[in-house]
């Protein structure tokens, strides 16, 4: 039987369960989502980092990880609110116990990522995924993206694209058209520093990546290289 593997990822997770709680349980009429607004550090002290932003606030070029001294530079206007780490806590168990009616097999990846096997759960995967996403909506009012594929990898490559509130696929037959003409960035496990020294290569997608001669990766990389090859392939 062909493996079904959902990678579910809940969209902007501290913003959009703090928007939530705000207006579900607070009575509030702004929905921070729609604002320029982030999660991060201390509103009074100006310090910490940035753990979640909206998506208005991409426009300003605020980066998830950088300091609140600097998002603030970037847009002075910034609705800075601070973490609740009790409500994020609530609000994954309650994401789960939904993904729970749909399969027993759940890896819980991160507080707002899961990976659930379906394989033999479900007749028609895409009709699933969209039942789940759209649940998850109506019953718990945040978004999530559904990546579907053979294998977790894939999966969730898919739940990368296109956002928020999407399902997209990311089958083994698809990947030289969806993911190879991707950034070599966007590439799983890739971390930062790596880009550059890949560039420097001419390695500048995941296709380009995908098609280098795997003794070169090794050799520049040693085991990370032929990792970066095999999961690029």
């Amino acid at each position: 039987m062909k493996k079904v593997i959902f990678h579910v990822d809940v969209n902007s997770a501290f913003l959009s369960w703090e928007a939530c709680y705000r207006i579900h349980h607070l009575g509030g009429k702004q929905d921070l989502r729609q604002l320029v607004s982030a999660v991060g550090g201390d509103q009074e002290k100006r310090h910490g980092i940035i753990l979640a932003k909206s998506i208005p606030a991409k426009k300003y070029h605020i980066q998830t990880g950088e300091t609140v001294v600097s998002a603030k530079e970037k847009c002075p206007d910034l609705v800075l609110v601070p973490p609740n780490y009790d409500l994020y806590n609530r609000s994954s168990k309650a994401l789960i116990k939904l993904l729970s009616e749909y399969t027993d097999k759940i890896e819980q990846y991160s507080i707002d990522e899961a990976f659930l096997d379906m394989t033999g759960c479900c007749q028609d995967p895409i009709t699933t995924a969209y039942e789940i996403k759209n649940r998850v909506h109506a019953e718990l009012g945040f978004t999530v993206n559904i990546g579907v594929s053979e294998n977790k990898l894939l999966a969730k490559m898919a739940s990368d694209f296109a956002k928020p509130d999407k399902i997209h696929t990311l089958y083994i037959n698809e990947i030289k058209q969806k993911m190879w003409p991707l950034s070599v960035s966007e590439l799983f496990m890739l971390g930062r520093r790596t880009v550059p020294k890949l560039q420097n290569m001419q390695i500048r997608t995941i296709g380009d990546l995908a098609n280098t001669n795997k003794e070169v990766m090794v050799k520049k990389f040693g085991k990370h290289g032929l990792q970066m090859w095999e999961y690029a392939n």
